[in-house]
C-alpha cells in the first residue's frame, strides 16, 4: 500500500527547509489547492514566478517522487473541501441556536425518508434473530452501535456490539442464517465495515443498515433505513448526522417492541421496578439514566 501523508500539513512542517523560490510555489499552491492540482508544471512555475526546476525541487522536498505525484496529492487534499482549508472568522452570535437549528432541520429532512413498511420488516428480522450484531466504526457510528445494544437488550433481544475491524471479521465468520447484522455508517463507505458485512452475508446473515442512500453499505443491506446528512460550512460544530441515525434506531427499536407487546411491556416493567427500588423516583423517570 502506498504511504499516505497529508500534503497540506507537510508543506507547513517543511516550510523552514524551503528556499525563497520554493516558498513562492508553496504560497501559490496553498492559495488554491484545486487549481494547483490541475495546473501544468509550466503554469505553476509561471504563476509563482519561478523556474520549472524550482517546482520540481519543491515536490521532492515534500517527499514526492515528482511533480505528477505532488499534483495527485494536492487533488486528494482539495477533495475534502475548501471549508476546512481556508482561514475562518465566522462565529455564530449564539452557538446553542446553531446547534439546535441544525439538529431540528436534520430530523425533519430524515423523517421524510422513513418508510414504516421497511422498518417493520427490519424489526421482524431483528426481533426474530438468534443473535444481533451491531457494527459501527468511527465516531457517531460507534456511539449509535452501542446505543443499539442498550435499546435492544431491554426488549430481550440477544445483541452484542463490535467496533474493532478484526473482531468484526471474526464474529462475521461465525454467523449463519439466524444472525442479523445491524450496521451503522453515516457515509456507508468505510472499507473495513464493508468487508465485515460482506463476510457476514457470505455466511447467510441478514443485514439491516442505517446508512446513506445509494452507498456501498446500502447495496449490501437486506433492509435499508436510509439517512441523509446535512453538513454545513461551520466546521467547528460537531456533525449532527448521528441524530439521524439515532432517530432511525429509535423507530426501529419501537417497532421491535411492538412485535411482542405483552412481552416487551413486562420486560420494561421489570426494568423500571428494579431501577426505582434502588434509586427512588417517580413513575415518569426514564428507563435508564
Amino acid at each position: 500500500m502506498e504511504p499516505t501523508f497529508d500534503i497540506v500539513t507537510r508543506i507547513a512542517e517543511r516550510s523552514g527547509e524551503l528556499s525563497v523560490s520554493e516558498q513562492k510555489v508553496a504560497r501559490l499552491i496553498l492559495s488554491d489547492l484545486a487549481a494547483a492540482s490541475a495546473a501544468s508544471i509550466d503554469t505553476l512555475a509561471e504563476q509563482a514566478g519561478v523556474s520549472k526546476a524550482s517546482v520540481t525541487r519543491f515536490a521532492k522536498v515534500l517527499g514526492c517522487a515528482d511533480v505528477r505525484e505532488l499534483k495527485r496529492r494536492l487533488a486528494q487534499a482539495s477533495a475534502i473541501g475548501t471549508r476546512f482549508l481556508q482561514p475562518r472568522s465566522d462565529a455564530p452570535a449564539n452557538s446553542a441556536d446553531v446547534v439546535y437549528q441544525d439538529i431540528v432541520a436534520l430530523l425533519q429532512a430524515n423523517r421524510e425518508l422513513i418508510n414504516l413498511d421497511i422498518v417493520r420488516k427490519a424489526a421482524s428480522a431483528v426481533g426474530n434473530a438468534r443473535m444481533v450484531y451491531a457494527f459501527g466504526m468511527g465516531g457517531g457510528s460507534t456511539v449509535v452501535a452501542d446505543e443499539a445494544r442498550f435499546r435492544l437488550v431491554r426488549l430481550g433481544v440477544p445483541v452484542a456490539t463490535y467496533q474493532d475491524a478484526v473482531l468484526q471479521r471474526v464474529v462475521a465468520a461465525t454467523m449463519d442464517t439466524q444472525s442479523v447484522v445491524l450496521a451503522f455508517s453515516v457515509t456507508g463507505q468505510v472499507p473495513e465495515l464493508l468487508a465485515s458485512v460482506a463476510i457476514a452475508r457470505e455466511y447467510g446473515a441478514r443485514v439491516v443498515a442505517i446508512t446513506a442512500l445509494g452507498s456501498p453499505l446500502a447495496k449490501l443491506a437486506d433492509h435499508l433505513l436510509p439517512i441523509q446528512t446535512m453538513e454545513t460550512d461551520f466546521v467547528f460544530k460537531p456533525s449532527s448526522s448521528r441524530y439521524a441515525m439515532l432517530m432511525a434506531l429509535d423507530i426501529l427499536a419501537t417497532e421491535v417492541a411492538l412485535l411482542e407487546r405483552d412481552q416487551s411491556q413486562e420486560l420494561l416493567r421489570r426494568i423500571k421496578y428494579v431501577l426505582d427500588t434502588s434509586r427512588g423516583g417517580d413513575d415518569r423517570q426514564p428507563l435508564g439514566d
